[in-house]
């Protein structure tokens, strides 16, 4: 069921067709597939992979758009069996959207585009008709199937604690003194110098936005958030034996000096399920889709016939 990708060490697509999966009466051929798939095939080959490692991506989109195909296919046999219209006046209505949305309110500009792609305009309502009925069944069966109770939520979060577990962390500011091979002394005099200023009052923010090196100068210092992965060790020591509020001295490593001040320290801690119900609701959300939508499409395969090649 793999592609003739010999075009593939050729950087390019040739015609070529052939039956590769067959969904009750429908009909899914290569040239379907690789004109789906060019795109990424042709993004692909820019990146200049290894042949191998090519050809093992092309065949995987190749795989994963046949069963997308296939699935496509099941569920509008499922439309037709069942009995469903979909009226003209609905693709209409949505053909209109996509222009005013899409194209600039000009039905030239939409026309123009697919010319460029090589589609008609028969085929691309085609096509918005199948992704119309598509959505409203996947709505039908799944979303309105969505059921996410308060226990269920409860239960995942008690199961996977660890899962919401927070280093310690610290909120920073922090100044650069970059040291240079011309002047490797500079840098420490400098942060002397701005040390004795802040020990004088001054801010933190306008010395670092006058004084420090890097991206901290623009930021005037704030680093943000930081656990202990982030920072290299040296300054990670340093920072975490403050407390918030605290400033350390010089911190004088090979490549710079550093001034750090704190201004939160947060401990370890599993966050609390008041602060990770939403995140916890959507991952239950989107296992529940996944199950619902294999039961569904299980159910018309079972009920279908389906073949590949």
């Amino acid at each position: 069921m793999s592609l003739g990708i010999g075009w593939i060490a050729r950087g390019q697509i040739e015609p070529q067709n052939g039956i590769l999966a067959v969904v009750n009466d429908q009909v899914i051929t290569r040239r379907e597939v690789e004109a789906a798939i060019r795109m990424d095939v042709e993004s692909l080959i820019r990146k200049g992979l290894p042949e191998g490692e090519l050809r093992e991506q092309v065949t995987a989109l190749q795989k994963q758009r046949i069963e997308e195909l296939v699935n496509k296919y099941l569920i509008l046999n499922d439309f037709t069996n069942a009995g469903y219209n979909l009226p003209e006046s609905v693709i209409d209505d949505r053909v209109q959207d996509k222009i005013r949305q899409e194209y600039g309110g000009d039905r030239a500009v939409l026309i123009k585009t697919l010319q460029e792609k090589g589609v008609t305009y028969e085929q691309f309502k085609k096509n918005l008709r199948e992704n119309i009925i598509v959505s409203v069944l996947r709505d039908k069966h799944v979303r309105q199937q969505l059921i996410i109770s308060p226990q269920k939520i409860d239960t995942y979060y008690q199961a996977h604690k660890e899962d919401f577990k927070e280093e310690d962390t610290v909120t920073l500011r922090m100044m650069e003194f970059t040291k240079s091979k011309e002047r490797p002394t500079q840098a420490a005099q400098l942060a002397k110098e701005v040390l004795a200023k802040l020990d004088s009052g001054a801010s933190f923010e306008e010395m670092a936005a006058t004084y420090s090196d890097g991206a901290l100068r623009a930021k005037s210092g704030n680093y943000g958030k930081a656990d202990r992965k982030i920072l290299r060790k040296e300054l990670a020591d340093q920072a975490f034996k403050l407390q918030a509020g605290q400033r350390s001295g010089i911190i004088e490593l090979p490549q710079a000096c550093y001034i750090m001040a704190v201004d939160e320290v947060r401990l370890a801690r599993i966050r609390p399920l008041t602060e990770v119900r939403d995140q916890v609701e959507r991952v239950l959300i989107s296992d529940e889709q996944d199950r619902l939508i294999k039961k569904w499409l299980d159910r018309l395969r079972n009920k279908a016939f389906v073949r590949y090649f």
